[in-house]
């Protein structure tokens, strides 16, 4: 994932950042099958980014997540600034759920193969179903959580949109809580269609985990929609970024 920003932005010191922690990364993978390594190092990158970027990361809500906790995290989703921000900030080990065109680049998607992030198909819903069934399996079977971007790409204008099914489809397949996650601030860092990150103050805000064991395929529009309830509030909620 990081490796995408040294296409994305112009700084010369992120840039060589990412291609120096990039390069690491990648040849750590041989010897990481499970990805643990590449994800620290990609840990590392994001805080080095976030310090280079001039950004100040708050974080609200981190006494509502439990120690070891297994889920679905779904943010909203404003900025390519969001990839750094969440790798800095999330407190325990998870994967993306990327779109499967960011696999086919070369070098990029090998290493984020390696790393274990998962590729979804946005234009099969057929192989997109099958997806979301392995990432349901991955998460009951190697205990690692999982983040997707509900609304399946950035918001072109900050107001957040309706949210695709693929949270809630994979949170119940894998009977696993769903996390809800407000990212505030992100777009005026970097804006859509920006290149240079610009300094200021960001804040990620959890929100309680909703339990999803006694919940069928069937409520998954239901959950979907409490989702997006639960990430409006906080987005409505949330002081001024000053």
């Amino acid at each position: 994932m990081s490796l995408l920003w040294a296409l994305l932005v112009t700084d010369p010191l992120i840039i060589i950042a990412t291609i120096i922690l990039g390069a690491v990364s990648l040849v750590v993978s041989f010897f990481d099958p499970h990805g643990r390594r590449q994800i620290a190092i990609a840990r590392v990158w994001a805080r080095i980014l976030l310090r280079l970027a001039g950004v100040r990361v708050r974080v609200d809500g981190l006494e509502k997540i439990p120690p070891g906790i297994v889920c679905v995290v779904a943010p909203n989703h404003l900025s390519y600034m969001d990839t750094p921000v969440v790798l800095a900030k999330i407190p325990f080990e998870f994967r993306f759920v990327a779109k499967h065109g960011l696999f086919q680049v070369p070098f990029l998607g090998f290493h984020l193969s390696r790393a274990g992030h998962v590729p979804v198909f946005r234009d099969n819903p057929r192989a997109a179903v099958k997806t979301m069934s392995q990432a349901a399996e991955t998460i009951q079977r190697r205990g690692i959580s999982l983040l997707i971007f509900p609304e399946g790409g950035r918001s072109q204008d900050g107001v957040l949109q309706e949210f695709n099914d693929g949270a809630a489809y994979v949170a119940i397949k894998a009977k696993a809580p769903v996390v809800p996650m407000a990212l505030i601030g992100t777009r005026e860092i970097l804006p859509m269609g920006s290149s240079q990150p610009r300094r200021g103050d960001v804040i990620v805000r959890f929100g309680d985990p909703i339990p999803t064991e006694n919940l069928t395929l069937h409520n998954r529009s239901a959950l979907t929609k409490q989702i997006r309830n639960e990430i409006a509030a906080m987005l409505e909620s949330a002081a001024p970024v000053r």
